[in-house]
């Protein structure tokens, strides 16, 4: 559809200009004599009468109007000399009409502006429309949060939900009156519950940040921000821990709601202590 539109103004537009194009032709035609009627005049001679009758009538009606124009001009004002100041009268509009240059200015202007709305409309009301519940942006099921556990303990590595873009680990029950002091309401709400879920895009520059399976730590491979299991800041210089999002666990299901985006935590924080466990990947 957003092409069709541009296509049907430029269509629009060029009819319009063979029709001026024409009626221009027509009015630069009118009162011209043909070829024939040319040759027909040039090739007729009149008789010697009628050319004197012919000469007399023209003189005549030469006198006429010469008289109508003295006394048109009789009243007008007297030339103006070298150096006189001219009063400006305002040109009316109407009398003036529209030039064929104005009109392919306006014709011009108005198809571009019409081609860009029918081009760049479509994309903003995409843009500006609201965000479905559904992908990124909205609520994900993550699974069973059986299957979960099972995974993360299979593995000793976070479970990665590639819909929501996010990690989901498992937060130590025993640090959670450490973590209480720290984070928001709806962050803690998920820990309570025995999961966070960190976003995968590191605080410093946006890049993807994969897990480190020697030290247990995940590290950016752009400009080597490092953050420990659960996301808190170790090193490197990003300026905080991990962003998560909010998570609800109903019915042993665990549900991430990718649009609620809750600020990681600051410097220094380390609710769960722990530290590299092996050589790291950055």
């Amino acid at each position: 559809m957003a092409v069709a539109i541009p296509i049907i103004v430029i269509i629009v537009a060029a009819i319009a200009t063979v029709i001026v194009l024409a009626a221009n032709r027509s009015r630069a035609a009118t009162g011209s004599l043909s070829r024939e009627t040319r040759q027909r005049d040039t090739s007729a001679e009149p008789a010697p009468e009628a050319a004197a009758s012919s000469s007399t009538e023209l003189e005549t009606t030469g006198r006429e109007r010469a008289d109508e124009t003295r006394a048109t001009y009789e009243n007008l004002p007297a030339k103006r000399g070298r150096g006189d100041v001219v009063q400006w009268e305002p040109v009316d509009e109407e009398e003036l009409g529209v030039s064929r240059r104005q009109f392919f200015n306006r014709a011009l202007l108005a198809v571009v502006g019409l081609a860009g709305a029918a081009e760049f409309g479509p994309a903003m009301l995409a843009f500006l429309w609201p965000t479905g519940s559904v992908g990124f942006g909205g609520k994900i099921n993550a699974g069973k949060t059986s299957d979960i556990i099972a995974a993360l303990q299979s593995k000793a590595a976070p479970f990665y939900v590639p819909e929501a873009r996010a990690y989901v680990q498992q937060y130590p029950a025993a640090d959670l009156a450490a973590a209480k002091k720290i984070y928001s309401a709806v962050t803690y709400s998920g820990m309570e519950q025995g999961f966070i879920a960190l976003y995968q895009r590191c605080v410093h520059l946006g890049c993807r940040v994969p897990w480190c399976q020697s030290s247990q730590w995940f590290e950016c491979p752009c400009h080597g921000s490092k953050y420990n299991r659960v996301g808190e800041k170790k090193a490197g210089p990003a300026p905080r821990g991990l962003d998560r999002f909010a998570i609800v666990v109903s019915g042993g299901t665990l549900t991430i709601n990718t649009g609620d985006i809750e600020i990681g935590p600051p410097i220094g924080t380390n609710t769960t202590g722990q530290q590299q466990e092996g050589p790291l990947c950055v």
